[in-house]
């Protein structure tokens, strides 16, 4: 029998060190792609002026909104390969991966081609302004071609993170980025050979970063016989498996509707401080530049401590997986504390860059950081508590906290405290807010049921490792 693929065991070694070199490369991703946003922002703003940025910002709301659901069924698919990575059978982690690609990607076309056919009429929902109309239509339209492939982009890395390489994925990013920036000036104003397509080249830049590195990827799965690869036989299992596809459904769209209720206590909040005057609104909007930079180590050190604890909880190893979550949160504090740190000490020249060194707004935004920045380190240690208990399929109680942490406590509290805080109490809302947060996921942790919420159900998990090659360990705990 051939010996199986080569992957990094997340079930072995020492806990602490295994975790940093696993989050290390999904932490370079993420600032890659902020980064690769930011330089296409900064080409389509120099290139095309303000009409075309507030279009290309209209349609990136609705790829997030789509995003958001695909980010669900990945995260669930992720656990699932996880899970079945720990108990050393291929064949259920390539059944619920081709049972993901298969649900997400034919989704995908259906959007492309609705999305082609409605985008005028989804751009007059979101009240787009007329004269950003036209530029809008074109960029959008262009997205909605490259929706496919960017799909499975993020499905194809978010596996291989499951199945513990996230190296790979680091080196399809980088490849996306170079092509994606790299390629936006030259299609936006027609430089060299390359036809002048205006704000349809930005979104054609993308398209084409994202159908190369996606291909690109897809190819180095079989050149290099990677765990999720699907040969012969498994190929069917791209046409989804009722019971998986129930599976990714019931816990993919919790998980993608946490990304939609922040999205919505983000857009709530906004509207609040739009009503404190220009000055306040700029001072907010480039400390959500800041944030975005400072919550990202708390991004990834979630992702990876969500895909180690999902390859544990398939091997058995319960003690390994609450060593994962004091790791996680030892690495959380010192990581985001740094960055906060370090925004908090230098946040006036790097302010300065987007409101220039004589703006009302500076002061304003610095204190905004002065309040706010620090509950980052909160929101990281929440992040690392709901990812240890996703990974087991408990993805309810995450949304539930939420929900009540962003809505009644945290725009309640900004809103009812206003009278004696002024705009303060906006910016006091985000460490209350994160605070509650925590404590409702610390109290799920230690006194809720999440270890008996297993993805799949003992039986279920037997008859998959019966097809698969050395199965151990079990999905919940003895006892």
């Amino acid at each position: 029998m051939a010996s199986p693929p080569q992957r990094r065991d997340l079930t072995q070694g020492h806990i602490g060190r295994t975790l940093l070199l696993f989050a290390l490369p999904t932490l370079g991703s993420n600032i890659l792609q902020s980064l690769n946003g930011s330089i296409n922002a900064i080409w389509v703003g120099r290139f095309l002026g303000e009409g075309a940025l507030a279009a290309t910002s209209n349609a990136n709301i609705i790829m997030f909104l789509t995003f958001g659901a695909v980010f669900g069924f990945g995260m669930a698919a992720t656990v699932l390969v996880g899970q079945a990575i720990g108990r050393r059978d291929l064949d259920a982690a390539r059944r619920a991966f081709g049972s993901a690609v298969g649900l997400v990607l034919g989704g995908a076309v259906v959007v492309c081609v609705l999305g082609w056919v409605f985008s005028p009429a989804i751009l007059k929902l979101l009240a787009t302004p007329s004269d950003a109309m036209p530029l809008a239509l074109a960029y959008l339209r262009v997205i909605f071609l490259g929706l496919p492939a960017s799909m499975l982009l993020v499905l194809l890395m978010m596996g291989l993170r499951g199945s513990g390489d996230a190296m790979t994925p680091l080196w399809f990013m980088i490849l996306s980025v170079i092509l994606d920036s790299g390629l936006n000036p030259l299609l936006i104003a027609g430089i060299g050979p390359f036809p002048k397509m205006g704000i349809a080249g930005s979104a054609t830049a993308t398209l084409i970063a994202n159908y190369v590195a996606a291909f690109g990827l897809l190819a180095t799965l079989y050149i290099r016989d990677l765990p999720i690869r699907l040969k012969g036989a498994e190929l069917r299992y791209l046409l989804p498996e009722r019971h998986l596809m129930r599976t990714i459904v019931s816990k993919g769209l919790p998980m993608g509707g946490q990304m939609l209720v922040m999205s919505l206590a983000g857009l709530t909040m906004v509207g609040l401080v739009n009503r404190l005057g220009v000055d306040t609104a700029a001072a907010y909007g480039v400390s959500q530049q800041l944030w975005t930079y400072i919550q990202m180590p708390a991004m990834a050190i979630g992702a990876a401590v969500s895909g180690m604890a999902a390859q544990n909880i398939g091997a058995g190893r319960w003690d390994r997986v609450h060593g994962i979550t004091r790791a996680g949160l030892g690495f959380n504090l010192l990581l985001t504390g740094a960055m906060v740190g370090a925004v908090l000490i230098f946040d006036r020249p790097v302010m300065a860059l987007f409101l220039g060194g004589h703006s009302p707004a500076l002061p304003i935004a610095r204190h905004i950081q002065l309040i706010a920045s620090w509950n980052f380190v909160l929101f990281g240690m929440t992040m690392v508590l709901f990812s240890v208990v996703r990974a087991n399929g408990a993805v309810m109680a995450p949304l539930i906290a939420l929900v009540i942490s962003l809505y009644p406590i945290r725009i309640g509290f900004a809103e009812l405290a206003k009278p004696w805080l002024g705009a303060d109490a906006l910016w006091w809302s985000f460490p209350i807010g994160s605070t509650a947060t925590l404590a409702l996921a610390a109290l799920y942790y230690r006194y809720g049921n999440w270890k008996k919420g297993a993805l799949l159900r003992p039986r279920e998990a037997e008859e998959r490792a019966l097809a698969g090659t050395d199965p151990a360990g079990r999905l919940q705990p003895g006892g």
